[in-house]
């Protein structure tokens, strides 16, 4: 596909739709065509399925949970994704299969071996990975200082203790470790804008670099 697949990722707090806007605001003045999205979510279908997962509260076993945001995923993939990707895109995406092995792998499943081989058969089956992820790193302390600020309800990952977070901190460390070409960590404890002249820097850098097949797995 002629597009470029690009996801942001890190833990609540981390100004992932901040980072999102800017990046989607650098593109666009340069003349490409851009399209903001967001996990789970997306598409109407996948909206659905969001606020089922995040404010239903219902409690799921983690592997239906797991199926649940893999049904979103398929269906905004299929939707919106790489439609997007055929006519030439460049896609922008807050969450994707990354935030899975995160959240429900590392933070719910404790990395358990069953529940990881089960996210990355539902990830071979996508058929999609991106092209590029930007993991953004925030302290603890200090992402809870922005959510704060932020105000509005919590969903169910937000009120999550403690331990739960510290566990997805470790599930987006396996990340970055397991495919460092693709995932690249970013400090964000700093103004957005310093850290927006970073990620177009690296964006740049990856649109400028010798094509290849994009985003697939």
């Amino acid at each position: 596909m002629p597009g470029l697949f690009i996801t942001f990722e890190g833990g609540e707090g981390a100004g992932k739709s901040t980072q999102v806007r800017h990046l989607a605001a650098h593109l666009g003045a340069t003349g490409h065509d851009v399209v903001c999205t967001r996990e789970p979510g997306g598409t109407p279908g996948a909206e659905a399925l969001r606020d089922f997962l995040l404010f239903g509260g219902h409690d799921l076993s983690l592997r239906a949970e797991i199926l649940g945001h893999f049904a979103a995923r398929f269906d905004h993939v299929d939707r919106l994704v790489r439609p997007a990707l055929r006519r030439g895109a460049i896609v922008l995406c807050d969450r994707f299969v990354d935030s899975t092995l995160a959240y429900q792998g590392y933070g719910q499943g404790h990395a358990d071996p069953d529940i990881l081989d089960l996210i990355a058969a539902l990830t071979a089956r996508l058929g999609l990975m991106p092209d590029l992820t930007l993991v953004l790193a925030v302290p603890r302390a200090r992402a809870l200082e922005r959510l704060r600020a932020r105000g509005g309800a919590a969903d169910r990952y937000e009120s999550a203790d403690e331990s739960f977070h510290g566990r997805v901190a470790d599930g987006f460390a396996a990340a970055i470790r397991a495919q460092p070409g693709r995932c690249l960590p970013v400090p964000a404890d700093r103004p957005a804008a310093d850290v927006a002249r970073d990620v177009a820097s690296l964006v740049d850098a990856r649109l400028a670099a010798p094509p290849q097949a994009s985003g697939t797995v």
